[in-house]
């Protein structure tokens, strides 16, 4: 039996952090693929829910693949899915951002995105709808924005945000509560200009 174990060695698949490394070291997209591959259905999904068309997302799935190629050459990744997913949400946002026109859906559920700030998803003139997002976002309380910014733009629940920054598990949706609620108020008063 000892004879069969030495020589049906069975080779273990290399961790996240491992392929990672071996990208580094050999710029092999292998690599890459072997990484990103697990992935792909999630980024597609999250492709799917801001751009609502499939063959866009698909498209998406490969541009994003494309753009990890270079990114992970200089970033610093700890976390390879959380970090997969905000650099394809960004991607998305981009996206929707340099369309001229973009209409959503009656039957869209409540997003759990900031775009829901902006002007009941008209997104005509998304790059002044951002701009003003941004300056209002600076109107909030230190704790308003840090639980605002957790749990829309990094998607962290109630808990992951009271463990992160100290603060009372009841005390972060009140945050959210209220700074959504002044978010709002900013919005409709001309993004506090």
């Amino acid at each position: 039996m000892k004879f069969f174990k030495l020589f049906s060695k069975e080779e273990k698949p290399l961790t996240e952090s491992e392929l990672l490394t071996a990208y580094k070291q050999t710029d092999e997209i292998r690599f890459v693929s072997e990484l990103y591959q697990p992935y792909m259905q999630m980024v597609f999904t999250i492709c799917f829910k801001y751009l609502k068309d499939s063959q866009e997302s698909e498209d998406a799935v490969m541009n994003i693949f494309e753009k990890l190629i270079v990114d992970l050459r200089t970033n610093q990744v700890i976390n390879f899915k959380s970090w997969l997913h905000s650099v394809t949400r960004n991607y998305c946002l981009m996206e929707l951002r340099v369309r001229p026109v973009f209409v959503f859906s009656d039957k869209m559920e409540e997003p759990t995105d900031l775009v829901e700030f902006m002007d009941d998803f008209d997104l005509t003139n998304l790059d002044t709808k951002l701009d003003k997002l941004e300056r209002c976002m600076k109107t909030l309380t230190a704790e308003q924005k840090a639980s605002i910014d957790l749990f829309f733009l990094q998607e962290k629940c109630y808990r992951e945000i009271s463990d992160q920054t100290g603060f009372d598990f009841n005390k972060v949706k009140s945050y959210i509560q209220n700074g959504k609620r002044n978010l709002k108020i900013c919005m409709e008063n001309n993004g506090g200009r």
